[in-house]
C-alpha cells in the first residue's frame, strides 16, 4: 500500500502520471500549485513525492527547498522539461532523490518509482541487525557472510543486493526488470536472463533442494518472491 503526492500544473502530464500510479498503487493525491504541494506533505505521510519544477506560486526548487528545511524526508522525484545541468544539481543538493525530464516513458517513470519505494522501505523492512534468516539459513547482509549448502562464504554484492531486494518486497513478487534496474542500474547491459542465472546461483546456495526451491519462489509472468 502506498500513497504519492503528486505535483503538477500540467493537466495532461498529471492525467497520465496519476493514472498509471493508480494503477498500481492505492492513491495519488494530486495538487497543481507550489504553496499547496509544502502545505499537503506537511499534513499527511506520503512514500512519495513526484515534484514538477516549474509550478505556479512556488516552483518545485522551493517546493523541495521547504520541505526538507521542515524536516519532511520523504523520497522526491522530480519531474521537469528542464534540460539545464544546473537545475538538476540544484535538485540533488537539496535532497531530491532522482531526476526525470519530460517527455518522459510511462514505463521508465513507474520502474523509477518503484526502485525509490525500494529504497526508502529497506530499513523498516530489513532487521536493523541486516540478518536475514529462513529455513536454517542466516545471511548477514550488511557483511555478506552466509551460511550456504557450500559452507561458510562471502556473497558477492549483486548476490547480497538480491536476497534483500527479496527480502524487502516479500511477499509480494519482484519483477525481472525492477531486480536489473536496482542492482546493475538504469539502462544497464545485462539481461533478464542475467537475473535467472544469479537466482539460479542462489537456489544452489541456500535452497534444501534447488529443483523444488521454498524459498525463493518463481511467479511466472511476473519474477521472483521470496518466502522466508
Amino acid at each position: 500500500m502506498s500513497r504519492f503526492l503528486l505535483v503538477e500544473d500540467d493537466e495532461l502530464v498529471g492525467t497520465m502520471v496519476s493514472m498509471n500510479l493508480q494503477s498500481t498503487t492505492d492513491e495519488v493525491v494530486w495538487v497543481k500549485n507550489g504553496p499547496d504541494a509544502v502545505r499537503t506533505a506537511q499534513m499527511r505521510p506520503f512514500d512519495l513525492v513526484l515534484l514538477d519544477i516549474s509550478l505556479p506560486g512556488l516552483d518545485g526548487i522551493g517546493v523541495l527547498q521547504a520541505l526538507r528545511s521542515r524536516g519532511v524526508g520523504t523520497p522526491v522525484l522530480m519531474l521537469t522539461a528542464r534540460f539545464d545541468v544546473s537545475s538538476k544539481v540544484k535538485a540533488f543538493d537539496l535532497g531530491a532523490d532522482d531526476y526525470l525530464t519530460k517527455p518522459f516513458d510511462v514505463a521508465e517513470l513507474v520502474a523509477r518509482v518503484h526502485a525509490l519505494l525500494r529504497r526508502s522501505r529497506a530499513e523498516r523492512v530489513v532487521p536493523s541487525d541486516k540478518l536475514l534468516r529462513f529455513g536454517s539459513t542466516t545471511v548477514n547482509l550488511a557483511t555478506r557472510q552466509a551460511h550456504t549448502n557450500e559452507g561458510d562464504l562471502e556473497l558477492n554484492e549483486k548476490e547480497a543486493a538480491i536476497l534483500a531486494i527479496l527480502a524487502r518486497s516479500a511477499p509480494l513478487p519482484v519483477s525481472r526488470a525492477d531486480i536489473l534496474e536496482e542492482v546493475w542500474g538504469m539502462g544497464a547491459t545485462p539481461t533478464e536472463r542475467t537475473v535467472d542465472n544469479f537466482l539460479l546461483r542462489l537456489r544452489k546456495l541456500f535452497e534444501p533442494d534447488p529443483a523444488e526451491p521454498r524459498h525463493i519462489l518463481t511467479v511466472r509472468g511476473t519474477g521472483y518472491r521470496f518466502q522466508p
